[in-house]
């Protein structure tokens, strides 16, 4: 997904194109980006056999998305128990988590 919010849409080739050295394979890449759009966080437009993909889904959204399912997956819906778990992990102080207000429109 990184690869379609940074660079937009783009086929297979492309992203393999953008992608350092050992690439992986076509085929490989082919079967992820169908494995995201199938999840709804890719669709995509045919030109022949050519797909161009293109991301459904904002990064801001994926993320919403990501902690959600980790915060009920692992932390039994508890967002304090996963902020407990980082703080105690990354070894943080109260100046640390001193973190401007999020608006909740963004």
């Amino acid at each position: 997904m990184q690869y379609f919010w940074d660079h937009g849409s783009n086929t297979v080739s492309a992203v393999i194109e953008l992608m350092p050295e050992e690439k992986p394979p076509h085929s490989t890449i082919s079967s992820l980006a169908r494995i995201l759009e199938k999840k709804g966080f890719l669709t995509h437009k045919a030109y022949g056999r050519t797909y161009e993909y293109i991301p459904v889904i904002t990064k801001k959204a994926y993320t919403k998305f990501s902690i959600k399912q980790l915060v009920r997956n692992y932390f039994q819906g508890s967002a304090s128990d996963l902020v407990s778990f980082i703080v105690e992990e990354e070894d943080l102080s109260l100046a640390d988590l001193s973190i401007p207000k999020i608006k909740n429109d963004e």
